[in-house]
C-alpha cells in the first residue's frame, strides 16, 4: 500500500490551512503558493474535503477556507479518506474475492493490516501532528487538544554491524 499524492497533499494543505486560518479564511492560491501544489489539484481536493465537512468555504472578497471544526477533532484518517484515498490494502478491496472469485489465503493478514493502518491514522489529530512537527499556529491557543495522544513510531536508525 502506498499513500498517493492525493492523500499527502490533502494532509499538507490541511496543516497549512490550520496554521493560517487565524487571520481569516485562507485562499487556495495562498496554500498553493506556500506548499507548491497545483491550484487546480487543490480545488479538486477541497471540493472533497468540503463535502466531508472538514472545511467550510466563503465566497467573495476576503473569502477562502477555514476548518469546519477544531484541529483537535480532525484525524488523518478523516482527511485521507475524504479525498478517496483507500486505506484498504487487500487486493479485493475487502470483497473477499481476490483469488479467482474466492477469498485468498492471506486475506485475513491484509485485512488486519488495513484495520491497523486506519486505527493508526484515526488516532492522530491535525493539531497533534502540527505540535509534534514543531509548527506554531498564527494565533495562541489554536492547538488546544482534548483528543487522546497516540505515540508516533520512532524512525528506525540504521543498524550498526
Amino acid at each position: 500500500m502506498r499513500l498517493t499524492t492525493k492523500g499527502r497533499y490533502a494532509v499538507t494543505a490541511m496543516i497549512d490551512l490550520a496554521i493560517h486560518q487565524m487571520d481569516g479564511p485562507v485562499t487556495l492560491k495562498s496554500i498553493a503558493d506556500n506548499q507548491g501544489i497545483s491550484l487546480a489539484f487543490l480545488e479538486q481536493l477541497f471540493s472533497k474535503l468540503r463535502r466531508h465537512n472538514l472545511v467550510v468555504g466563503t465566497r467573495g472578497p476576503g473569502g477562502g477556507y477555514v476548518l469546519a471544526r477544531g484541529a483537535d477533532s480532525i484525524s488523518m484518517a478523516d482527511i485521507v479518506t475524504a479525498v478517496d484515498e483507500p486505506l484498504d490494502i487487500t487486493r479485493c478491496d475487502g470483497r473477499q474475492d481476490c483469488h479467482h472469485g474466492k477469498r485468498c489465503l492471506s486475506h485475513d493478514l491484509w485485512s488486519a493490516l488495513s484495520e491497523q493502518l486506519y486505527s493508526f491514522l484515526s488516532g492522530i489529530r491535525l493539531n497533534e501532528l502540527m505540535r509534534r512537527s514543531g509548527i506554531k499556529p498564527k494565533s495562541p491557543g489554536a492547538l488546544t487538544s482534548r483528543s487522546r495522544q497516540v505515540p508516533m513510531p520512532a524512525t528506525p536508525s540504521p543498524s550498526r554491524r
